[in-house]
């Protein structure tokens, strides 16, 4: 339980930080119109600290770290999570920075999708694990 309390943490602080980072860098850098960027503080509150606090109350009631896959499900999601959040960074950069956007444009949304990817398998684990662990507890 400890660990997935400190993984909504760190989740927290990265989006607080990622929306910090946003406004302040817009500002400093005159940005007139929203980028990507804002998007990252979004995903890591919601997709981050807000999936794993609810995570947590799921493993107060049905122990879900002790299936077999939570560790499979925990280490994708987080790795989606991750990609996916460095991936709308590097958007922002691209959109800020026209020639980078012109050049990387399909790599970024290549690796971005892949970070979807493994967000979409790790939720897929995430609910084989808790229709497994609720069928259990109906027994």
């Amino acid at each position: 339980m400890k660990k997935i309390t400190n993984t909504a943490l760190i989740y927290a602080i990265v989006a607080m930080l990622c929306g910090v980072i946003y406004r302040e860098g817009s500002r400093f850098l005159e940005l007139t119109e929203p980028n990507t960027w804002s998007f990252t503080h979004t995903h890591f509150f919601v997709l981050g600290m807000f999936f794993f606090l609810i995570v947590l109350l799921l493993e107060k009631e049905f122990h879900i770290t002790k299936d077999k896959k939570f560790k499979a499900f925990y280490i994708i999601y987080n790795i989606g999570l991750i990609l996916t959040g460095i991936m709308l960074w590097i958007r922002g950069i691209a959109d800020i920075v026209d020639d980078f956007y012109i050049n990387y444009d399909k790599m970024i949304s290549g690796i971005s999708g892949i970070g979807h990817i493994l967000l979409g398998i790790g939720i897929i684990l995430f609910f084989i694990i808790l229709t497994k662990k609720v069928k259990e507890e109906k027994k």
